[in-house]
């Protein structure tokens, strides 16, 4: 019997299933479609490591036994090859980013063949092909017409490390969340999405899919969907107003100050003389700090008086405008009214200068009085106090009200805001797709006309970022002058270029047409494929990728392009596979796991597409185990001998149950752990199941005609983890066919029953009963069983066994003295 070798093995099944096409998805099958989607790669890097790799192991698993099931499986697999992480490694290496580009592709390419991932490879493409992009760009020019896409002169997060302004989502505590580095404000004219019109859309059609509860909530909060209402505020000595959006109107009697963003318009009309100069200088410090930071809840608050007054609607009283940077200008109006008695920003703004606070909510059953010393506002619903005619009432009827009121004289209007912001689509980078507008003297933004799309992205010598804000495309002429499409009047292209998420917004629509060069993708292809039916992912891209394809799509959906309202009716995100030593994998720290490295080694795919799966439920993070691998090695090995063994022997003609009602449990216990994503413990079932037939052919030496079809079994469960070996298996015991193309197994009920037996009870030798009991019960219980049957305790008479003796579902012996 050869022994068990992947090196010749894998690579000969590899070649087998290119060569066969056997995971070539099928459009308009009879089959029922599943569509079984993973993120795809940045190939920003000389290879993948085995974070990469669990991800896609894990939806290899999935697709694998999806098409044994019955179904015509499209799991496809591209490049997302534009955008800051490929420019990067270009920039590090020194070549140009297509030519980083090719060089990753063809490696990760060659990476992932070498896992054995059962990928559609025929509908493979890159962001990056002008084919695709073209209709990236065709995509953007939608939005444009539909006047989505827009331009602003915004304070945008500047990264001074990559030279480019950034989303709001792409900064993390403060930081560019791909290279760590702190973020800046910067002024630019940038091109916007308005994904804000679809705030209340991204929240509600997450009722209609099927993402767990942390993944949903993260998107809520990051939406940070508020209903409140504007109130009104007139300046003292001016015809102005200010606008403050408030979720508590019922406090608005214990607004004591204003307080107004660095940015609001108004602070520079403001400011009287006397305090110019100190508004001015805080104005400056406030340019340097990053959103995030002056969001931090236990940063310590600062502020300026502008000098200036407004009216409080409710009451008249005069109150002081203040200019502070916990307000930011992005979030409702830039303004609020200042409650430091229920608001702990407010209160501890106040207490540092001195401001009044007074509380205008007080607890049903703890009274609080306004001239008692708090440490912390209250925050709550209660009863109303010193609020004139509406004391008394509950704040959430006041709150009613005191709207209703201010809405009839015109200082208030009802509301809904949002956290999220438009979505900052300018890169002030070379490599992405360049936005097909032309900047006309005469006409402004004109969208390139459909037949001179794709804009291609000019060959440069020089493409590394600049400090001006402008991309390095502004300083090629000859690309950037141009003709107006309107009135052929000279004209220059837009330089900025799109963000890496543009490309992977949408492709996974492209896979269901990749070579479509008349369309993005065919209507009646896209309804036959119809939503991801699971999209496996990192959890770190919810509020990014995840997101912004969502808001793609419901646009898509609303242009009729598309058959669905959400893109992924399921969503699924593994857990991060930290480093031996429980650190976060990096190259800088020399602890990055080469799964190449792995399988060139002798262990082979199948044992690292084991160990990984093994390592943890698929959510947690968890840090790798390279001594995993010698276990999954030898767990392969066992049933390469068993087979190899079974193939040595005549057979037999006896009849087993056990063999029966092993395999059968086994088949519904791997099924259903791959239903609830328990991919561990189906590796651990299929480990019990190996062990018992090891038992088991130590008693009956392959002599059971039923071993044939345990193995058969046992290699179809083992097939979607291990698919090499597998495939050789099966072949050896005699499979025609490819094991993959195969049927998934199926348990029958009736050999899940477990069967009676009756053992034997002797009391000093002598049998004084019989007890019915279940093959395999605990001796502990057998004990029990026997010391609680009347028949049998009476012979023992309340006396401490002196020894007791199990044999194994036959005989208990007990003996006393």
């Amino acid at each position: 019997m050869k022994r068990y070798n992947p090196k010749a093995i894998e690579p000969k099944w590899q070649t087998s299933w290119q060569q066969s096409a056997i995971y070539r998805a099928i459009d308009f099958d009879s089959r029922p479609k599943y569509f079984m989607l993973t993120e795809f790669p940045y190939p920003s890097g000389s290879g993948m490591h085995i974070g990469h790799i669990r991800e896609y192991t894990l939806g290899d698993i999935i697709a694998r036994q999806k098409r044994m099931q019955g179904y015509n499986v499209l799991f496809p697999m591209g490049y997302d090859a534009f955008g800051l992480p490929t420019e990067n490694y270009a920039i590090k290496n020194k070549i140009s980013p297509q030519q980083a580009t090719e060089d990753n592709v063809a490696n990760f390419r060659l990476q992932l063949e070498s896992l054995g991932f059962s990928f559609d490879w025929s509908r493979s493409f890159k962001t990056s092909d002008p084919s695709y992009y073209k209709w990236t760009q065709w995509l953007f020019l939608r939005f444009f017409d539909a006047g989505l896409a827009y331009q602003d002169e915004i304070a945008v997060n500047w990264c001074p490390f990559c030279k480019t302004g950034l989303a709001n989502e792409e900064v993390i505590n403060g930081r560019h969340e791909r290279c760590d580095t702190l973020v800046e404000k910067k002024l630019l004219k940038q091109w916007m999405l308005r994904i804000t019109d679809y705030a209340e859309r991204l929240i509600d059609g997450l009722s209609e899919v099927d993402y767990p509860s942390r993944i949903a909530d993260q998107q809520i909060n990051w939406i940070g969907r508020s209903k409140g209402a504007e109130i009104s505020f007139n300046i003292v000595d001016s015809d102005q107003k200010i606008i403050a959006f408030t979720t508590r109107p019922d406090t608005l009697y214990g607004a004591t100050f204003l307080v107004l963003a660095p940015e609001h318009p108004v602070v520079e009309q403001i400011i009287s003389l006397e305090q110019k100069d100190q508004v001015n200088s805080y104005l400056k410090a406030a340019q340097s700090k990053s959103d995030i930071e002056r969001q931090n809840a236990d940063r310590e608050k600062t502020g300026v008086f502008s000098g200036a007054y407004a009216i409080n609607p409710v009451n008249q009283e005069t109150i002081p405008i203040w200019v502070a940077d916990y307000v930011l200008m992005g979030y409702g109006t830039g303004a609020i009214m200042a409650v430091p008695a229920h608001d702990q920003r407010d209160y501890d703004f106040a207490t540092k200068y001195q401001l009044p606070v007074r509380y205008v909510v007080e607890p049903v059953s703890d009274q609080i009085h306004t001239d008692e010393i708090q440490k912390a506002a209250y925050n709550h619903e209660g009863l109303m106090i010193n609020s004139d005619r509406y004391n008394g009432l509950s704040s959430s009827v006041a709150r009613e009200q005191i709207v209703s009121n201010l809405v009839i004289a015109g200082q208030a209007k009802e509301t809904v805001n949002y956290r999220m912001r438009d979505w900052i689509f300018s890169r002030q980078h070379y490599w992405g797709e360049p936005i097909p507008i032309i900047h006309c003297p005469n006409h402004g933004a004109v969208p390139v006309p459909l037949e001179a799309l794709p804009v291609v992205l000019p060959q440069v010598d020089h493409y590394l970022p600049t400090d001006d804000g402008q991309s390095p495309l502004a300083s090629i002429d000859d690309w950037v002058n141009t003709i107006c499409p309107v009135c052929s009047q000279p004209a220059r292209r837009e330089t900025d270029t799109m963000p890496n998420w543009a490309g992977s917004s949408w492709y996974y629509l492209r896979y269901c047409d990749p070579n479509n060069e008349l369309q993005f993708a065919d209507p009646k292809t896209l309804d036959y494929w119809g939503s991801v039916d699971l999209y496996l992912g990192g959890m770190e891209h919810t509020t990014l990728h995840l997101l912004y394809s969502r808001f793609w799509h419901q646009f898509f959906y609303d242009q009729a392009l598309v058959p669905t309202k959400e893109p992924y009716s399921a969503r699924r995100a593994q857990g991060i596979i930290l480093a031996a030593d429980n650190t976060k994998m990096s190259k800088s720290k020399g602890n990055i796991v080469n799964p190449t490295d792995i399988i060139n080694s002798g262990y082979g795919a199948d044992a690292l597409r084991l160990a990984i799966t093994f390592l943890a439920p698929y959510d947690q993070t968890t840090p790798w185990s390279p001594e995993s691998l010698g276990g999954t090695f030898r767990f392969l090995q066992r049933i390469w001998t068993l087979v190899g063994e079974f193939n040595e022997q005549d057979g037999g003609t006896a009849e087993s149950d056990e063999l029966k009602r092993l395999m059968n449990k086994t088949i519904k216990k791997v099924n259903y752990d791959l239903l609830m994503f328990n991919f561990n413990t189906s590796i651990a079932a299929l480990m019990e199941c190996v062990n018992q037939l090891y038992k088991l052919k130590a008693t009956d030496h392959y002599q059971s005609i039923e071993w044939q079809w345990a193995l058969e079994q046992l290699i179809k469960l083992l097939a979607p983890f291990a698919p090499h070996i597998s495939e050789e298996l099966w072949q050896q015991l005699g499979g025609e066919e490819s094991v993959h193309l195969t049927s998934w197994p199926a348990y029958d009920e009736q050999y899940l029953i477990e069967k009676q037996l009756e053992i034997a009870v002797q009391i000093n030798g002598k049998i004084r009963g019989q007890l019915t009991i279940t093959p395999g019960t605990p001796q502990s219980e057998v004990e029990r069983l026997a010391l609680a049957d009347p028949k049998i305790s009476r012979y023992v008479d309340q006396q401490i066994p002196d020894r007791i003796i199990y044999v194994q579902d036959k005989l208990l012996s007990i003996v006393i003295k």
